[in-house]
């Protein structure tokens, strides 16, 4: 079993509700979102609103897509699946890279990352 379907395994036994912590042992919050990996995902392309469009179709446009995090974070995370962590910290939910899940045991996910290593919800 390569890397890939190693982090995909692991990945499965991950549900929304299950405590996450991080390397320390410090608690980083709650999974909200378990999204495997896609290894043909296409780069997230934003869509360039015509001026003359209606205000439905540019609402449409912006609608917050998850990832929620710049396009090349976005391309990765989509291509390698990723949780979506809620917090009680002032950036409220951070993402968790398939590659920096360490552990799944007990109930909760432990990261090979401390939480500061992990990218925010934009």
């Amino acid at each position: 079993m390569d890397q890939q379907d190693e982090q995909q395994a692991t990945i499965s036994r991950i549900t929304t509700g299950m405590s996450v912590i991080d390397s320390a042992g410090t608690e980083v919050g709650t999974v909200d979102l378990v999204q495997r990996g896609d290894p043909n995902a296409v780069t997230v392309q934003t869509p360039t609103a015509d001026p003359g469009s209606s205000l439905d179709e540019l609402i449409e446009a912006t609608a917050v897509e998850e990832p929620d995090v710049p396009a090349d974070l976005a391309a990765r995370l989509l291509h390698t699946g990723y949780l979506k962590v809620s917090t009680d910290s002032p950036v409220g939910a951070v993402y968790v890279p398939a590659d920096r899940i360490a552990a799944v045991a007990e109930g909760r996910v432990r990261l090979s990352v401390g939480v500061a290593d992990l990218p925010p919800e934009e």
